[in-house]
């Protein structure tokens, strides 16, 4: 049968676009600013790869297909063992081995990313292990997704310099791919319909030689010409803002060499990894799982906006997303990238903290806050607030200050002032949770947001701010005496079997102040229950030992103690393992129960990042043979390559659905936060003490016992009651004349309010001598409206 060479590939769109798998078996970039390139692997092949930015996906994925006698066909993807093995433990150059499952064949591949440009390497054997190779058609599959989206694309076979490329363009980015040795034939079609992959799978070659595909959901095929003595090839991808542009770097890397671009990426990662702590750590899996987590951390990085780190290069459930997840986890979270600086701090690299925490002064907004998530040049993505993201850039500055990283802290002081502030007049409630699902009275958020309020007022001092700093501290020690009236519950007969007066609660509503709560259905070890038929208040979490590992409370508090049976009872996860940790009591975030893709519902499973956290905890408590042994399970809890998931399958097998009990499911990975964790941990089992932990709350709460003389009164945290013996703090967001009474309105008092010089305006209300049952009534007047408050509000004296 004849090849043809036909202009334009019929089917268009194509079908509709889809991402691929996110359990990761590699990631890497080139560690150079001339190589805007990021890369990920998955079931032996090419993922996405990234450019000109980190947050930018331009593919799907990049593998090949053999096909021979006999109409023999095999995908990579789907039909071989493969086996992934980086360079050396912490350096993510990939060697490759896919050996087809029926014995037929053999590739070894090596993938690099090329330093000196913006294309990626891949040197590719072909080794029959039957037959001759002239029995076999190897042909590359390549499905742009450019740029981050899989519709809309453009494909084409065109020439540059005597080499017949491979070309893709959308949304103003454009790919060529080469190969130094020639391509038989070539086609661009669409996907489900002339695309390459059905011509193979129909004929076993490429029949049809379409030309062109455009604007639809598109893929690239090239037939390699591997014959007798040419059974290696080197394949090069590169990118850029034109076609010229993208099939010049193409061509310059075939021409640099596949070994002189391998010898300088890895040179570049040595360099990178010599300078660090020497944490290292055989893992079951014979590697380093420490220079595992230290390349995961810096393979995330941005080139061309130092201090960016993404919270993975994975998209959850990928094969399931369309181009409606223009995120992924290739975003910023501020949370995790406070926490990547930590474990860059802890693993030695504290320029990167620094430069970190200079990223985030560059894209805090006006009002003092972070977004939820941002792409890198600091557009919001998510539009949601959550309180403990605005809170952690100043722990980050504080540790970096003690670690003696900080030498001009004044720089950052504007940055500090201005989310203490926000933190000041939008605190305690969480905005949303630090899971991002639900606003209300959260352990995990108060801890941040307290001890950040102490650290800033540490800052403050330093500037010569007496007032603001005292301002500051009083009114963390007002959040830190009614952490237990706002969070400590819990439903009575879960209580009453656990033997404990109660446990602190996930979140806590902010119209529920005390300690009687609904109850509901007791949850059952190791199950989720649907949340909707669980109180809010009853919602039990981890996210509670958050207050031992920021200093409020001790490890042996009788709350914390008692929390954490509720956390074992209800969150614990028995795995091959060990023991790992659900995220909270009814949580869906996770495949459904039949392994099925999370779809905006499902069931959650256990993440490797709480029992490394869990670890913590037990260092903190002076158990380091408990804290080794959840560094062993949370290290087994890896992939194959040491990469860490989000989260782990914890049912039997489904092989459909590439799950297998306590091994990692289709969320992300790796998960960027979890190995800052990891690091963290072996840095703190080095030290022998939890090594982010503030000592401002342990001096301050634990052994100085400081308690408050206040209860704060504020718009967005309406007190209905407070002790008797406390002055009351009213805190405003804007200069008032606080018109009160104690009687009824029989007789009023005007009192100004006092500007704090953090953005909000307080009064404090003598009251401290009333007794149990009296009232105190009030209402205001905004001088600079000219208007009044039109509403009165009242705040009762208890015991």
């Amino acid at each position: 049968m004849m090849r043809t060479a036909l202009d334009f590939a019929p089917g268009a769109p194509g079908i509709d676009a889809r991402w691929t798998s996110s359990a990761k078996s590699g990631v890497g970039t080139a560690l150079s600013e001339d190589s805007p390139i990021w890369f990920t692997l998955s079931h032996g092949i090419l993922n996405e790869i990234y450019y000109p930015r980190i947050d930018s996906a331009c593919t799907r994925d990049f593998g090949f297909v053999v096909t021979g006698p006999d109409g023999y066909f095999s995908e990579e993807k789907r039909d071989c063992v493969s086996v992934t093995r980086p360079f050396e433990s912490g350096i993510p150059a990939y060697h490759i081995t896919n050996t087809a499952a029926d014995g037929t064949y053999r590739v070894e591949k090596q993938v690099i990313s090329d330093p000196a440009r913006a294309s990626i390497l891949q040197q590719l054997s072909f080794i029959p292990l039957k037959g001759q190779t002239a029995d076999y058609r190897v042909t590359a599959l390549l499905a742009p997704h450019l740029v981050n989206a899989g519709n809309l694309n453009s494909a084409w076979i065109g020439d540059y310099e005597g080499h017949k490329v491979l070309f893709a363009s959308g949304r103003s980015r454009y790919l060529a791919l080469v190969c130094d040795l020639p391509f038989r034939a070539a086609s661009a079609g669409f996907v489900g319909f002339s695309d390459g992959w059905q011509q193979l799978h129909r004929h076993g070659r490429i029949m049809d030689e379409y030309q062109r595909a455009d604007d639809g959901n598109v893929s690239l095929a090239g037939e390699i010409d591997f014959r007798d003595g040419h059974e290696t090839a080197t394949l090069a991808l590169g990118f850029g803002q034109t076609e010229y542009e993208a099939a010049a770097v193409a061509v310059a890397s075939l021409k640099h060499g596949f070994r002189r671009a391998h010898d300088a990426y890895i040179a570049n990662w040595r360099s990178w990894q010599d300078g660090l702590e020497t944490l290292d750590r055989d893992t079951h899996h014979g590697i380093n799982s420490y220079r595992v987590s230290t390349g995961v951390l810096a393979a995330h990085r941005a080139a061309d906006r130092p201090g960016a780190v993404v919270a993975s290069l994975s998209i959850p459930w990928g094969a399931s997303k369309s181009d409606d997840d223009l995120g992924g986890y290739h975003l910023v979270w501020p949370r995790d990238l406070v926490e990547t600086a930590g474990g860059f701090l802890a693993a030695g690299d504290a320029d990167e903290a620094l430069a970190i925490l200079n990223y985030l002064r560059q894209v805090q907004q006006p009002s003092g806050r972070w977004p939820q998530n941002l792409w890198l040049d600091g557009k919001p993505y998510w539009p949601g607030v959550q309180m403990d993201e605005c809170a952690f850039p100043i722990l980050l500055a504080d540790m970096l200050y003690r670690h003696g990283h900080l030498d001009h802290a004044a720089d950052f002081m504007p940055m500090i002032r201005n989310a203490a502030a926000y933190i000041l007049a939008n605190g305690p409630t969480t905005g949303e949770d630090r899971w991002e699902e639900d606003a209300g009275y959260s352990p995990f958020t108060l801890a941040v947001e307290i001890a950040a309020l102490l650290a800033a007022a540490d800052f403050l001092d330093m500037e010569g701010d007496v007032a603001g700093a005292t301002h500051l501290r009083e009114t963390a020690d007002c959040w830190n005496a009614q952490i237990e009236q706002w969070t400590f519950a819990g439903e009575q007969s879960l209580c009453e079997a656990l033997g404990i007066s109660g446990h602190y609660v996930r979140i806590a509503p902010p119209e529920t102040t005390d300690a009687a709560r609904p109850s509901g259905d007791t949850p059952i070890r190791n199950q989720t229950p649907d949340r909707s038929t669980l109180p809010t208040s009853d919602v039990i979490s981890p996210d509670a030992l958050a207050l031992v590992r920021f200093g409020l409370r001790a490890p042996d508090d009788p709350h914390i103690l008692a929390t954490v049976k509720a956390i074992d009872h209800c969150l614990r996860a028995d795995l091959p393992q060990g023991p790992v940790w659900y995220r909270y009591t009814g949580d869906g975030y996770g495949e459904h129960a039949d392994g099925t893709a999370f779809d905006g519902a499902g069931q959650g499973r256990p993440w490797p990042l709480l029992t490394g956290e869990r670890a913590h905890y037990e260092l903190a408590a002076g158990r380091r043979e408990a804290a080794e042994a959840l560094l062993t399970t949370m290290e087994k809890s890896a992939g194959l390559s040491g990469l860490f998931p989000e989260q782990v399958w914890d049912q039997p097998d489904l092989p459909e659905h590439e799950l297998f009990y306590g091994q990692p499911s289709g969320s992300a990975m790796p998960l960027v936060w979890a190995h800052a964790e990891h690091i963290k941990l072996l840095r703190s089992l080095a030290d022998g003490a939890v090594f982010d932990l503030p000592p401002q709350g342990v001096e301050r709460y634990i052994r100085n016992n400081t308690t408050s003389h206040l209860r704060i009164w504020c718009f967005n945290n309406r007190i209905a009651g407070m002790p008797c013996g406390k002055t009351l703090r009213i805190e405003l967001a804007d200069d008032a004349v606080v018109h009160w009474s104690v009687d009824g309105w029989a007789t009023t008092t005007d009192t100004k309010t006092t500007a704090s010089g953090l953005g909000t305006y307080f009064v404090d209300l003598p009251v401290q001598d009333m007794a149990a049952g009296d009232d105190i009534v009030f209402t205001f007047f905004w001088p600079n409206a000219g208007v009044w408050e039109n509403e009165d509000f009242t705040v009762r004296l208890g015991e």
